[in-house]
């Protein structure tokens, strides 16, 4: 139910829709102020991205059980 309502309300987005949007954005935080806030918005992502890379290699990386490594024969 809470779906189909939310699919009505955005579902539909055109061209005349999202020209309102980006002029009402611009109006409100004026053109000196969107990049900075594009940057913010890429540097919150690049981040993210790295966050989620970080605990994948975490979690592929092998256990570490305690006991120390096999360096073969020594001279």
């Amino acid at each position: 139910m809470l779906t189909s309502s939310i699919l009505l309300l955005f579902g539909s987005l055109g061209t005349p829709e999202v020209l309102i949007i980006v002029f009402v954005i611009l109006l409100l935080f004026g053109g000196k102020k969107i990049p900075e806030l594009m940057r913010g918005l890429g540097k919150g992502v690049r981040s993210f991205k790295q966050g989620m890379n970080e605990i994948e290699d975490e979690i592929k990386r092998p256990v570490d059980d305690g006991k120390p490594a096999d360096k073969g024969p020594e001279a």
